[in-house]
């Protein structure tokens, strides 16, 4: 029994967005970034050379993070480094 699989890899068959959030300066010697698919706040830091950072966001059909979107992952990581009141916070003084 034969089947027919057809696997797509390129980023333009897949309409999900993809964006960039460039953190390096400018003329920098490796671009530093933070790339994501889908949901802004869901993204990896990557380092790349900038020829290579240039090919990889044509390849991906990249899109800048707008400001409201940085500025919503901003206060994400500042409840992370700086924690916020929250009910799991509590639960750390329960006895076993």
């Amino acid at each position: 029994m034969s089947q027919n699989i057809s696997v797509v890899t390129s980023a333009a068959a897949d309409n999900t967005t993809r964006y960039i959030r460039i953190r390096s300066p400018e003329n920098a010697r490796f671009v530093e970034f933070d790339f994501a698919i889908g949901d802004p706040s869901l993204f990896v830091e990557l380092i790349m050379p900038p020829a290579v950072f240039a090919v990889f966001c044509r390849n991906n059909q990249v899109v800048e993070m707008s400001a409201e979107q940085m500025a919503a992952v901003d206060r994400e990581l500042e409840k992370w480094r700086y924690g916020e009141d929250t009910l799991m916070a509590h639960n750390h003084s329960r006895s076993a």
